[in-house]
């Protein structure tokens, strides 16, 4: 797990230092933020586990249009939250909690199947060089500057292990994914300077697994990988709730024990 020594301060300024910090017992804000072609309702079931754990939850409707603007969007939902946040994306919501995620609020980021950009990266770039023998979304020529899912083919490539019914349905709602989105870039990684998380999904047909694993090592991240699908916030909320909970006590643990060396080495 990567964490720079500029995340000091930040985690000075989240939860100041003695004993306020040692009676936090969790980090109880999570922001979750949803990618490309589908809206916030796919994390209906991972909120509602968190919620029933007794975290503030609160879901980000980012418009993929732009990276800038999405950006924009989940950094006014972390703005409301009281106190530090677990930030949480899928797919591009990677890229998006990537670049919002220097928020000083933001103690940790977690990826579920997402993009772990680095500076200077977009989702494009990442895209244009799949590995030989991976699989190839289904997106249909740009129509007007935004980007769909062939509506036949989004269950095999985003949904495998979603019942058919779900699938259908987030087939048929799909929301469409700005090119200035897709080729967004990262201004500053975010998981540069905070603990990271990420979750595999090895049944992945939107974003390669091998391509997951590498994001994840670079990013340093602590990861766990899950027999599903793209679409596995869907399919396996209780999963994917369970691991958020592990981030934020991973999270304040880091930050506790950053603290504390911190107010060591100014004795």
């Amino acid at each position: 797990m990567r964490v720079r020594a500029t995340i000091l301060p930040i985690m000075a300024m989240i939860f100041g230092t003695g004993k306020e910090l040692m009676a936090q017992t969790n980090i109880k804000n999570i922001v979750l933020v949803h990618g490309g072609f589908v809206d916030g309702s796919g994390w209906e079931g991972v909120y509602k586990a968190l919620r029933k754990e007794g975290y503030t939850v609160s879901i980000v409707q980012n418009p993929t249009i732009s990276l800038t603007e999405d950006a924009a969007v989940t950094r006014r939902a972390i703005a409301a939250q009281n106190g530090p946040v677990i930030l949480v994306g899928h797919s591009y919501g990677g890229a998006v909690i990537t670049e919002a995620g220097n928020d000083p609020k933001v103690a940790g980021l977690v990826y579920i199947t997402a993009f772990a950009l680095d500076k200077g990266e977009s989702v494009s770039s990442l895209l244009k060089d799949p590995p030989p023998g991976a699989p190839v979304p289904p997106i249909m020529p740009p129509q007007e500057g935004y980007l769909l899912l062939d509506r036949m083919k989004f269950p095999a490539a985003f949904a495998a292990d979603v019942s058919a019914e779900t699938a259908s349905f987030m087939a048929d709602s799909q929301v469409p994914w700005g090119l200035e989105a897709l080729n967004g870039a990262v201004t500053q990684a975010a998981w540069r300077t905070r603990p990271s998380w990420y979750m595999v999904t090895t049944e992945d047909k939107m974003i390669p697994p091998d391509a997951q694993r590498a994001m994840s090592r670079r990013a340093g991240a602590t990861v766990v990988e899950v027999k599903a699908s793209h679409a596995v916030y869907v399919s396996q909320p209780q999963a994917v709730a369970h691991f958020i909970e592990k981030a934020a006590a991973g999270a304040l643990a880091a930050a506790k024990e950053r603290t504390a060396t911190g107010e060591l080495a100014a004795k």
